[in-house]
């Protein structure tokens, strides 16, 4: 018989011991990652010597080894425990970013960023690998939400950030970019020993549980809550699960959100310098269309679990994404000023106010460790090739009106409209599927959802 408990005072207890130091490690992770954005407002560029399209490229490098060893990376987290696996990868990513804060050359700024690739190619999939395993669907969204809204945080506590660190210029002899490395480094260097002790493990793992808690769990959660993560990864699993159309199709919904979203986050500082702002003000108006999307992705997320959906709600963030897009390739000038802004608005809330949402859609309609650890590594790692082509999508060439880099964003976002309702015809046909089996005596897992 099913123990009695209640649900919601479970709930509280995983939610206090999953979700505030993953959401910490990735707004330390993620400020880590894109802070050189910051930097290149902030003298990089000048004081290292970078020409031509060698900031672009110090961005890009990072996605090469984060993109490649993400699948390998979750593949390690099933065989060590979470909370030795991200535990080290956040410390290292801390201590090469320290590093980063004395590069002296532009070859030593490429090797430092492509190390901070390799250290957080693990962070964000197996966190949402970790996370997916202690939800049910119809509880997911709010934390998947919660969790990615840690990169819409760090885009604007970076900002600020970067604002106050700017006051530093010339202390000890150091620039202000350099106080930005080394300053979030130590910061991330004491979030990694921290992590060690306070990231939990897999349900099944988990030594805070209770005997009838981890019970209760397996009966209610499922999705493979009672399966070991030691469970080996072949060759083979990989292979088919990566042809399926629907997994490809998972991959593709992302990449083309994520060409928006990085581009977004990457040259905004760029972008609102453009419109007029000083160094120090570039940074402080880089804030307020992220608030906007923070506060967009909280409300999408509840009423995505309440009403049990998730493609209505990417499609609205979507139609914002398009609409914010469409405002800054068509006005540009002083006399336009607000509308742009209210361009950029609408940008945050099209990218990072679905992002949370997609993930969850996509990950929780897994099923068992094996799927979800390919998976979740299979569609970040792919969706981060965005990365790269975000990139080189906005050149200095192309300032102040950057069309180029515009056209590419609408071009994607508007495949990633097709995309996702290709993704959810495949998911509605395999929910009939599955109701036909049932009808027929076959089991069947957690409703997909669509």
């Amino acid at each position: 018989m099913e123990p009695q408990f209640d649900r919601a005072k479970l709930l509280r207890k995983i939610d206090l011991h999953v979700l505030p130091i993953l959401f910490i490690i990735y707004v330390a992770a993620f400020i880590d990652r894109v802070n050189i954005s910051n930097a290149l407002t902030l003298g990089l560029t000048q004081e290292l010597g970078l020409v031509g399209q060698q900031p672009n490229t110090a961005l890009t490098i990072f996605f090469v080894p984060y993109i490649i060893f993400e699948i390998p990376s979750n593949i390690l987290m099933k065989r060590l425990n979470p909370h030795i696996w991200l535990s080290c990868c956040i410390l290292a990513f801390g201590v090469i970013m320290i590093g980063q804060g004395f590069v002296q050359s532009y070859g030593s700024l490429l090797a430092t960023r492509f190390l901070l690739g390799l250290a957080e190619a693990g962070i964000f999939p197996g966190s949402f690998y970790l996370i997916s395993f202690w939800y049910k669907k119809s509880e997911a969204q709010k934390r998947f939400t919660l969790y990615w809204s840690s990169t819409i945080i760090a885009g604007a506590f970076g900002s600020l950030l970067a604002s106050a660190i700017a006051n530093l210029d010339g202390k000890r002899g150091l620039s202000s970019w350099r106080w930005v490395f080394i300053l979030e480094g130590i910061v991330t260097v004491l979030i990694g020993i921290t992590a060690f002790f306070c990231i939990t493990d897999f349900p099944r793992e988990a030594k805070w549980l209770s005997e009838k808690e981890r019970e209760f769990l397996t009966n209610t959660v499922g999705n493979g809550t009672d399966e070991s993560h030691r469970v080996p990864i072949t060759t083979r699993d990989v292979t088919s699960f990566l042809v399926k159309p629907k997994n490809v199709l998972g991959g593709l919904m992302y990449i083309t959100l994520l060409v928006p979203t990085y581009s977004f986050v990457f040259f905004i500082p760029t972008i609102v310098q453009g419109l007029g702002y000083g160094t120090i003000q570039t940074q402080l108006h880089a804030v307020p269309p992220f608030a906007a999307a923070f506060g967009f992705a909280l409300v999408t997320a509840y009423l995505s679990d309440r009403f049990r959906l998730r493609l209505p709600f990417i499609l609205l963030g979507l139609a914002l994404l398009i609409t914010g897009l469409a405002i800054l390739i068509s006005l540009h000038g002083t006399s336009h000023f607000s509308a742009e802004y209210a361009g950029l608005c609408l940008v945050a809330m099209g990218t990072f106010g679905i992002g949370g949402i997609m993930v969850c859609w996509y990950v929780m309609n897994l099923r068992g460790h094996v799927e979800r650890s390919i998976g979740s590594a299979w569609f970040i790692c792919f969706g981060n090739i965005g990365g790269i082509i975000a990139t080189f999508s906005f050149l200095k060439k192309d300032a102040p009106y950057y069309h180029t880099g515009y056209v590419i964003c609408i071009s994607l976002a508007s495949l990633c409209v097709v995309v996702c309702g290709a993704y959810g015809f495949l998911i509605w046909r395999e929910r009939k599927a599955e109701e036909r089996n049932a009808l027929d005596g076959e089991p069947r897992g957690e409703r997909l959802y669509l």
